[in-house]
């Protein structure tokens, strides 16, 4: 009898199991739903606000949620941030595509294209360092009221952010032609393409920060 239990038991043991992964699948999902803006905190509203003026406004605020407790509803910081974001990302993508100079397999045209893609990446970080280093100047300068150079210190801003995302479109071209149509070339246009919109989108908040400060 207590052995004909025990074998019960065992056999139930996984149907336990994976009643409580569901539970907890769902009560995951529940919590990941996204909120209504009425039941959004300010800081919150603040980004998915601002988020609207970015060609992807979708990623805008996925990538930028973390920060919303030192961005407040400072326009200056959601710029900072933006960029900081973009700048990590650009980092990260020129070491995931260095790399792939020593993918298995790889072409004479494709090591070509990478090792070209990997130069316009390197500009592309260079770019974006020099625009987090004269907006982190430009900060110290701001406080509400017309700056003394502001419009000189925002245009570098705005024509290095533009450069970075110049250098990160043009990393593809020499993926061009079906001859280059392979798993290097998915990859590294997988990886680009999201470091361009992300560029992108700190590019329009820049653009933002840089009207409603003038207005």
């Amino acid at each position: 009898m207590a052995r004909s239990a025990l074998c019960l038991l065992l056999l139930l043991l996984p149907v336990f199991h994976l009643l409580a992964l569901s539970l907890l699948f769902n009560q995951a999902q529940a919590s990941a739903l996204p909120l209504d803006d009425n039941h959004l905190n300010p800081d919150s509203s603040f980004i998915r606000s601002a988020c609207r003026a970015t060609l992807y406004p979708a990623l805008c605020v996925r990538t930028l949620s973390a920060y919303t407790a030192s961005v407040g509803r400072n326009d200056l910081r959601l710029s900072q941030a933006a960029l900081l974001v973009s700048l990590s990302r650009a980092r990260s993508t020129t070491s995931f595509v260095a790399r792939l100079v020593h993918a298995r397999g790889i072409s004479v045209r494709e090591f070509r294209a990478v090792k070209d893609c990997i130069e316009n990446m390197g500009d592309s970080v260079d770019g974006l360092t020099r625009s987090v280093s004269e907006l982190a100047h430009l900060g110290k300068r701001v406080d509400g009221s017309a700056s003394t150079g502001f419009t000189w210190h925002m245009s570098n801003v705005q024509t290095w952010v533009s450069a970075a995302l110049t250098d990160e479109n043009t990393c593809m071209d020499g993926f061009g032609g079906r001859v280059m149509d392979g798993n290097i070339k998915v990859t590294v246009r997988r990886r680009v393409v999201h470091l361009a919109r992300v560029t992108s989108n700190a590019l329009a908040l820049v653009n933002r920060f840089a009207s409603r400060h003038r207005a």
